[in-house]
């Protein structure tokens, strides 16, 4: 679980491991149990393997801290989204406003929205597992 008190310095560390791969980061903001971001990518490298960097070295970061209880680890798998230039700032302004956009609406229905507007077909029980 992404805690309150540590959150902006993940944020920092993430901003920091797009950068170093040359993308851009335009907005990240998270929940507890996950986290949105925003960001112009380069054609140098694929989304998976961002990803698969992202996610290993902010979970070293975060365990070698001792941040939490026990191991972090996230969960198997990312959604992905391209959006277009004119729609930036509606998206950037999603991701900073999170916590008041999920007193509304969970994740999960967040994320089974997005899928949906997305015409992504999807198996409910690919999506989601639960935290152990």
């Amino acid at each position: 679980m992404i805690a309150e008190q540590w959150k902006q310095e993940l944020h920092k560390y993430i901003t920091g491991i797009i950068q170093n791969h040359e993308h851009k980061m335009i907005s990240i903001n998270s929940m507890p149990d996950h986290l949105h971001m925003l960001f112009g990518m380069r054609p140098h490298q694929s989304l998976s393997d961002l990803m698969r960097i992202v996610k290993g070295d902010s979970s070293e970061w975060i365990n070698k801290r001792k941040l939490t209880h026990s191991l972090f680890r996230w969960q198997g798998g990312f959604g992905g989204f391209s959006y277009e230039k004119s729609s930036i700032s509606r998206v950037a302004a999603y991701i900073e406003n999170q916590q008041l956009h999920h007193r509304k609406i969970s994740f999960a229905e967040e994320y089974q929205n997005l899928l949906k507007q997305f015409e992504i077909e999807y198996d409910d029980q690919y999506i989601f597992t639960p935290l152990e």
